[in-house]
């Protein structure tokens, strides 16, 4: 079964999209299974379509549909009205919480040798390969796997099989994989299909075969409209990997911005309804890193910001050790236990560090205040007076000047992009 539709000039109409979710459906067999799962993103991926899809199945699936449960991996648990608003065709008694910490199986283990094969030597450490417990209680016999393809800092591309093992994995896979991807270095990692991580990915769904009911794939790419709207550029669904090839090349057109000279000043808007943490946040850095200019500044407007972490443990690892470059965190890593076991939080603060090439100054709301952003290594600056000089609201993406003659680069979620340069890009 392989269904898709792309297309470059306009975007997918929904009753186009409607009915290639009656031929994914079709062609899937899902409707000889009795009680089925829908894995969709969060309310971090409120753009991706993946609602919209998710209450079509709902809707044409009926009382075959036993849960829906959110791929939160680390995130907090989505409240009754973003589900509301994410979900408004599906019944919130479908939904069923993600807990990271506690609600996950063990469906095996690849070998510290491979693992240490697939990192270059990089790391020493097996991987556990995780699940939340329904996918192998039995109680579930298909899933849906929904999601949007975007270029991303630990994967290289996100969903597929990132989906069920971060989505809805285990804090020791979540670790191992994510401080994985940020000694392997980022810029190598992002924006590209075939990386360490996806191979460790694509080796775990080896591992669950079996294990865990079979999986269909649906993939979305969202790209922008000429007049700054959001377009379903590609609807992409298999039950195999060939969906996410497919969606990860169609991604590298629509999703990556090479720009001939890198960016001195950016300026980056955060929704305060997606991004409520530097963890989510940092994407400002994470996708910008690679255009910006040695010296230059990033500023991230993050009205929502009310923690570092959205997990407090995780909050507690940042605020003590703050965001520092690759060699310090790992160095630090190698002789502190609290962060040699907390690796994701770890691969964060290396993500989230500049290496030393430029400024990240953010402005937040009041929940966080600027000594409590200086703590853990960024600059602060004043919100209401950085909306009014940059004026963020409606402005398309690109390069802007301010009334006195300040340019700068805009970028107004920087989830739905990769923005570098292209001598950056070719020799990363």
């Amino acid at each position: 079964m392989y269904v898709a539709e792309k297309n470059l000039n306009r975007s997918i109409q929904d009753e186009e999209l409607e009915a290639l979710v009656e031929r994914t459906i079709e062609g899937s067999g899902a409707r000889k299974a009795k009680r089925i799962l829908i894995i969709p993103p969060d309310i971090t991926r409120l753009h991706s379509r993946a609602g919209q899809i998710t209450d079509l199945l709902v809707a044409k699936l009926g009382p075959r549909v036993a849960a829906i449960m959110p791929a939160l991996g680390t995130h907090s648990q989505m409240t009754k009205a973003e589900i509301a608003r994410m979900f408004p065709g599906s019944p919130q008694t479908l939904f069923r919480a993600h807990d990271w910490r506690r609600d996950v199986a063990e469906l095996g283990r690849i070998p510290e040798s491979r693992v240490r094969e697939i990192s270059g030597g990089k790391v020493q450490y097996s991987y556990p390969v995780q699940a939340n417990r329904l996918l192998s209680s039995g109680d579930v016999d298909f899933i849906f796997s929904v999601g949007q393809v975007v270029p991303h800092e630990v994967a290289g591309m996100a969903n597929h099989a990132k989906n069920i093992f971060v989505g809805t994995g285990g804090k020791e896979a979540i670790d191992r994989s994510h401080y994985l991807g940020a000694v392997c270095g980022m810029e190598g990692i992002m924006g590209r299909a075939n990386t360490p991580v996806r191979a460790l990915f694509d080796e775990a769904l080896g591992v669950a075969a079996g294990k865990i009911p079979p999986i269909a794939w649906i993939l979305t790419v969202i790209g922008p409209a000429e007049d700054g709207s959001l377009a379903l550029r590609g609807y992409f669904s298999s039950l195999d990997r060939r969906c996410f090839e497919e969606a990860a090349a169609l991604s590298a057109q629509v999703n990556i911005q090479l720009l001939e000279e890198p960016i001195q000043k950016a300026v980056v808007w955060l929704d305060p309804e997606e991004y409520r943490s530097t963890w989510l946040g940092n994407k400002s850095i994470y996708r910008t890193r690679m255009a910006m200019a040695d010296g230059g500044e990033l500023l991230i407007l993050a009205p929502g910001l009310r923690s570092f972490g959205e997990d407090p443990n995780i909050d507690a690892v940042i605020r003590r050790y703050g965001y520092r470059p690759s060699a310090e965190i790992q160095a630090l890593v190698a002789r502190e236990p609290a962060l040699a076991g907390n690796l994701s939080a770890a691969a964060h603060l290396i993500h989230g560090s500049s290496e030393g090439r430029f400024r990240i100054t953010y402005a937040p709301g009041h929940s966080v205040s600027k000594e409590e952003i200086a703590s853990v290594g960024y600059q602060w600056a004043d919100l209401d007076h950085a909306l009014e000089r940059y004026a963020p609201h409606g402005r398309l993406a690109g390069f802007h000047t301010t009334a006195d003659g300040e340019v700068f680069f805009f970028v107004p979620n920087p989830a739905l992009g990769l923005w570098s340069t292209a001598k950056r890009m070719q020799s990363a």
